[in-house]
């Protein structure tokens, strides 16, 4: 083999936006294409709980726990993840993102190994390893998948792209998993995705070797302490505030989703079956707005910045929550949800979008801290959302997480004052 040769097969991969030309923001289907990869990984990643939520009932049976007892085990995912996101945020930016992905990918093969026994001791550790596994999984993939690109436009279409495909794999996994069990049965979906998370883990491993091999040595010790990249994140403009924004979101946002089923029930009389098409709804126009606002932020329209779109959405979002509740019409109520389900999700793409570009370095440490309140969110909003309901019914319920958005909607000012000054 000759010199040069030997020269090419230790090169390193180039980022795409150079191979792309640099500013260019490659296509939602190149993207894909360079980004697939993380894009399976990251779907990967929600198959787990999926399982867990569609065969609760078997699940429990052959546990020998009730259904109530096996669903609140779920709980103790959230909780793992908002310790191990925040504890670990860090470090993603400390090691190989693929490292940190491969590190994530293998604790969920566990977990789902440990699901498959049936066994209520080792489903509680399936669901507080699901909820560690994905605090580092999903942060660093949407990290490594922008570091991909070397413009601000197309990291951030990177990330949104990574965040796009995982609000998909929520809409679409339940009947994908459902299919295969006809076959094997729920144990066979969890080795499944034991095999898969193997393989990917092992992909991600020998990618992060070679980008390893080709890392400068001085890049490598420039890079900041555990708590010094705390202190640095806080210091950047505007990120503290964007962090809560997206906090307040989710807990606005899954606080209203925890009591959808109920009040379509008591409001329309709308059963599970019919209530699936209702859930549909709201999980197509999240995906959409995703996809869509995340392709609209990379173009970098004149006047159109993540800061006003964010706070436009979140003024949308308050107005469809209020008016959801309050509708007495369910042809008022349908299009209400799947307006709050796209305005919402804008917002999450704009989070994604502006911490990507302005965190830089640490942007693996802002979206592991990201996804951590996001956890914590779920918790908070479901909470305050039943506290409301209990205390004033679903207009007390509208007024809690009404508030909680206006609060986000207020911190975007904070959000837009941190903004870097356009380029001239």
């Amino acid at each position: 083999m000759s010199n040069e040769t030997q020269h090419d097969a230790a090169a390193p991969e180039p980022p795409a936006s150079t191979a792309t030309g640099r500013g260019e923001v490659p296509g939602d289907l190149r993207m894909t294409r360079l980004l697939w990869p993380f894009v399976l990984a990251s779907a990967a990643g929600l198959v787990p709980f999926t399982v867990y939520g569609t065969f609760l009932v078997p699940i429990a049976r052959a546990a020998d726990g009730s259904v109530a007892a096996l669903g609140q085990l779920r709980g103790l995912g959230g909780l793992a993840a908002l310790a191990v996101g925040t504890a670990l945020a860090p470090l993603i930016d400390r090691v190989r993102k693929e490292w940190a992905a491969a590190g994530g990918l293998a604790v969920l093969a566990v977990a789902a190994a440990l699901g498959a026994s049936g066994d209520v001791l080792l489903l509680a550790a399936f669901c507080l390893l699901v909820g560690a596994g994905t605090a580092v999984l999903n942060p660093a993939l949407t990290a490594a998948a922008a570091d991909r690109f070397d413009n601000d436009a197309a990291a951030g279409r990177a990330a949104t792209l990574i965040t796009a495909t995982q609000s998909l794999t929520a809409l679409l996994a339940a009947p994908l998993v459902a299919l295969p069990a006809l076959f094997w049965g729920w144990r066979g979906d969890l080795w499944a995705v034991a095999a898969l998370t193997s393989a990917l883990a092992l992909y991600f491993l020998l990618r992060g070797r070679r980008a390893r091999r080709a890392e400068v040595p001085a890049e490598a010790a420039a890079r900041p302490g555990y708590l010094e990249s705390f202190r640095l994140l806080g210091a950047l403009p505007g990120v503290v505030p964007l962090l809560l924004v997206a906090l307040l979101r989710t807990a606005a946002f899954m606080g209203y989703l925890a009591y959808l089923a109920a009040y379509y029930d008591e409001r329309f009389r709308l059963g599970p079956e019919t209530f699936a098409l209702v859930w549909t709804l709201s999980g197509t126009s999240f995906f959409l707005g995703n996809l869509c606002a995340g392709r609209l932020l990379s173009a970098e329209r004149r006047g159109l910045g993540g800061e006003r779109l964010m706070a436009v959405a979140l003024g949308v979002a308050l107005c469809a929550l209020v008016g959801v509740f309050l509708s007495r019409s369910l042809l008022v109520a349908l299009p209400l949800t799947a307006l709050l389900g796209a305005a919402h999700a804008t917002v999450a793409a704009c989070v994604t979008t502006l911490l990507v570009r302005r965190c830089g370095s640490l942007r693996g440490t802002a979206l592991g801290v990201n996804a951590a309140g996001m956890s914590f969110g779920v918790f908070l909003g479901a909470g305050l959302g039943g506290v409301g309901l209990s205390l004033g019914g679903y207009p007390g319920a509208a007024a809690v997480l009404g508030a909680l958005t206006l609060v986000a909607l207020l911190l975007t000012r904070w959000v837009s004052r941190g903004a870097p000054a356009p380029a001239t």
